[in-house]
């Protein structure tokens, strides 16, 4: 008997479409969800929709109120100390196991990222998914099962706070010095330099993502 692929329900097809839409920004920190409105915009029966936001909430994208409505979590301070600081240390193991690993290909592979990330440095958007394909190039050379699926989770939640670590020339720049760096400590074969780096350099973001939250706060106020 021959495995058909799987087709993904009704369910998962609004959870992905929603999840975009909240890591996106398109659905805003704080906006309250009206069951009715999403169902109709997006041509769907209220199965399929609770299905999704019953996903969405076990994934801490969505709060319940207490009323029973839900609401798109907010952007938060605390939330980027906590995710970053989780981000540096799998980062970090990560990067000194890549250094330990890393063979003749996937120094070239890396080399090409870098450039491909210096090329785009001028361009938030493309900067910022150049470099996000160099660190999770790196992961698939280090190997570490455990750290990749925990490092998966973190980033998806930090999707919400990527794009303010990248909207300014100044730490673009640095961000891509930062990968020179790392990628320096990788060819070299030293892990314990490369470990440093890596966790210097997503602290530099978080640190980046802080202040632009305080900004963006600042002014809906």
């Amino acid at each position: 008997m021959v495995d058909r692929p799987r087709r993904a329900s009704g369910g998962q097809l609004v959870y992905t479409e929603l999840r975009r839409q909240i890591l996106d920004l398109e659905l805003k920190p704080g906006q309250r969800l009206f069951e009715p409105e999403l169902a109709t915009r997006m041509q769907v029966s209220r199965t399929p929709l609770r299905e999704a936001l019953r996903l969405l909430l076990a994934e801490d994208l969505l709060d319940q109120l207490p009323t029973g409505g839900m609401v798109v979590r907010p952007l938060s301070a605390r939330e980027i100390e906590e995710l970053y600081s989780v981000r540096a240390s799998l980062e970090g193991l990560m990067t000194a196991e890549a250094a330990s690993r890393l063979d003749d290909d996937g120094v070239a592979t890396l080399r090409g990222l870098v450039e491909r990330n210096a090329a785009l440095v001028d361009l938030p958007t493309d900067a910022m998914n150049a470099g996000h394909d160099f660190h999770l190039t790196i992961g698939d050379i280090a190997g570490h099962g455990w750290a990749s699926r925990l490092h998966a989770q973190v980033d998806g939640q930090m999707a919400r706070y990527r794009a303010f670590t990248n909207q300014s020339q100044e730490r673009r720049t640095a961000a891509l010095a930062e990968h020179r760096q790392i990628l320096e400590a990788l060819v070299t074969r030293d892990p314990e330099r490369a470990r440093a780096l890596a966790e210097a350099h997503v602290l530099a973001a978080r640190d980046t993502a802080l202040n632009a939250i305080a900004d963006r706060l600042d002014r809906s106020d």
